[in-house]
């Protein structure tokens, strides 16, 4: 995990292997979260015979917050195929680092659910706490979050609002600068991964 993410970090990276690096890394971070996941027992018949298994509950959905965190759903949806997918839009402004909805798109009644949310950078934990609120407003109880980066006043900041959602992440950096990005973080993340920067 920690090779992906010193590719994700190195500036000289382009946005292919950025990509790559970002579904590894998303892949093994959503692996570790959903380690207890609601499983229930299957029997599977195989070319030989009948087999015991599990298999994952149908109540799980995952939700990326836009847009950053549509580099990390498809590595989610690997591990978890039949989650149902909801979508929350937030935008930061530059100057105030204040975090407005733009968009939200649930599914229908979260409550029962296993609530994966996906944002790469968990910063000022502003644009977290925000959409925690939308989740739990759904009804969502059971929330996991993942990042790939995290500062330690957005983890503050969302235990401090959302003490019972576990965060996931394999590292959290020394803080956040002036402009509050994380340092030494990674940079834009989106921007990085569409090319946009």
């Amino acid at each position: 995990m920690h090779d992906a993410l010193t590719t994700l970090r190195d500036a000289s990276t382009p946005p292919e292997i950025f990509r790559r690096m970002a579904v590894r890394i998303s892949l093994l971070l959503a692996a570790e979260a959903t380690r207890d996941v609601p499983s229930e027992p299957v029997t599977v018949q195989t070319p030989l015979g009948p087999a015991g298994g599990r298999r994952v509950g149908g109540g799980v959905v995952v939700v990326p917050v836009l847009r950053a965190g549509l580099g990390m759903l498809d590595a989610v949806l690997e591990l978890l195929p039949n989650a149902r997918v909801g979508h929350i839009g937030l935008q930061r402004d530059e100057l105030t680092a204040v975090a407005s909805q733009y968009y939200s798109k649930l599914p229908r009644d979260l409550t029962g659910t296993f609530v994966l949310m996906i944002d790469p950078m968990l910063a000022t934990g502003g644009s977290a706490v925000a959409a925690l609120d939308l989740l739990q407003q759904a009804g969502a109880r059971d929330i996991r979050m993942i990042c790939i980066v995290a500062a330690p006043e957005g983890v503050a900041l969302v235990e401090q609002h959302h003490p019972n959602v576990h965060v996931y992440t394999p590292v959290i950096d020394q803080g956040l600068n002036a402009h509050k990005f994380i340092v030494p973080g990674l940079g834009d993340f989106g921007d990085r991964l569409y090319g946009t920067a």
